[in-house]
């Protein structure tokens, strides 16, 4: 089961990968209704196995397909993939438990983006198009026309289908509000209130795009080092385009001098940590750390006994003060968690390497390049 945004390559892979299989797409009424409605009749024309697209259309196809496997426990018959998670999970996890494993495909990763001709040429324009979705780098688009037809046409259409949304100008209002806040911590109160929807309603349409693999959130990190941590976690868009183009940015150099320069670096970092991490086939473990007095981290990765502190700036230039975090950090892990290793990483916006009071230094080119 292969699940991820919609226009990251899950079609293109599986047919890749799986040439002799046929496919077969969700996405058409008449090949849907059929599914859903003679879900053994659509599945006996498949009794080799088929490429199913678009798998959540039609989520009771699960169940019979857990009487095809029970029948036919082949490997690797029937290949899956679903554009929303919400709703999958607990699908896959009663009809097909034990049966299915399941993959993420995230956007491109920055290494990725580098095997196409037109790759990003700074990091304004890495921001800019957001690593991210194949189209744009193999075909050589405009990223802010085809983001703004991508957030019209799936994230709006997709979400607001799910969520049963009928006000689209407050769906709206409420995705340009939550791009504003990326890469920082949320408040669904205010957050509801500036969108003009309930408390409920702004965390249940939250939950639904994290679902959409839209944005995800790093929840606080839960260790004893601090007395009252914010409780609050951090949001960040998994595409910077994305949240670029619901800022009003329609070129990569008004990201500059945009205020929230330093958020949009910092999910980006996040979002580049997450797709290693899921590339390497690991739990995502992404936290934050702010405490109410002291301490505050931008991004905690947890690996077994080693804790990985990460600070994203923007600047090309590395500054003492983007240390002084990162180091108060190591110093107070070491005394109150002796049994924790502690390794502290800055990712810049300039070419600096190396390290520096026991701060790894990596540019943000080669944020690839390390085990996270």
């Amino acid at each position: 089961m292969q699940i991820g945004p919609r226009q990251s390559g899950k079609t293109t892979l599986c047919r890749a990968t799986f040439p002799d299989l046929p496919y077969v797409s969700l996405e058409p009424l008449d090949v849907r209704d059929f599914a859903v409605h003679d879900p053994r009749g659509f599945l006996s024309e498949y009794e080799d196995g088929a490429v199913i697209d678009e798998v959540q259309r039609a989520p009771a196809l699960f169940s019979y397909l857990q009487e095809a496997v029970d029948a036919d426990p082949t490997p690797g018959r029937f290949i899956l993939t679903g554009s929303q998670h919400f709703g999958l999970t607990d699908a896959i996890t009663q009809s097909l438990a034990g049966r299915v494993g399941q993959l993420h495909l995230l956007p491109l990763s920055l290494d990725e983006v580098r095997r196409f001709p037109s790759q990003p040429s700074d990091l304004w324009d890495t921001l800019f198009t957001g690593g991210g979705y194949p189209r744009i780098h193999d075909r050589s688009l405009v990223p802010s026309q085809w983001l703004g037809d991508y957030a019209t046409t799936y994230v709006q259409r997709d979400v607001r289908q799910v969520l049963n949304v009928t006000d689209l100008e407050s769906f709206t209002t409420f995705l340009s509000l939550l791009a504003a806040r990326t890469g920082q911590t949320i408040n669904l109160s205010s957050l509801g209130a500036d969108a003009g929807v309930t408390h409920n309603t702004a965390r249940s349409w939250i939950s639904v795009l994290e679902a959409s693999f839209v944005v995800f959130r790093t929840p606080r990190w839960q260790r004893n080092l601090r007395k009252r941590a914010v409780k609050a976690p951090k949001l960040h868009f998994v595409d910077s385009g994305l949240a670029c183009w619901l800022l009003g940015i329609r070129e990569p150099e008004q990201i500059r001098l945009h205020p929230l320069r330093g958020a949009i670096f910092e999910s980006w970092v996040a979002s580049e940590i997450l797709k290693a991490r899921s590339h390497a086939a690991k739990p995502a473990d992404l936290f934050h750390l702010r405490e109410d007095r002291g301490a505050e981290v931008d991004l905690i990765v947890e690996a077994g006994n080693t804790v990985r502190a990460v600070e994203a700036k923007s600047g090309a230039t590395v500054a003492e003060d983007f240390l002084e975090r990162l180091i108060a950090f190591g110093d107070a892990l070491r005394e109150r968690h002796q049994h924790l290793q502690a390794e502290l990483s800055l990712v810049h916006g300039g070419t600096q390497r190396g390290r520096r009071n026991d701060v790894r230094l990596i540019p943000w080119q080669e944020i690839q390049d390390f085990e996270w």
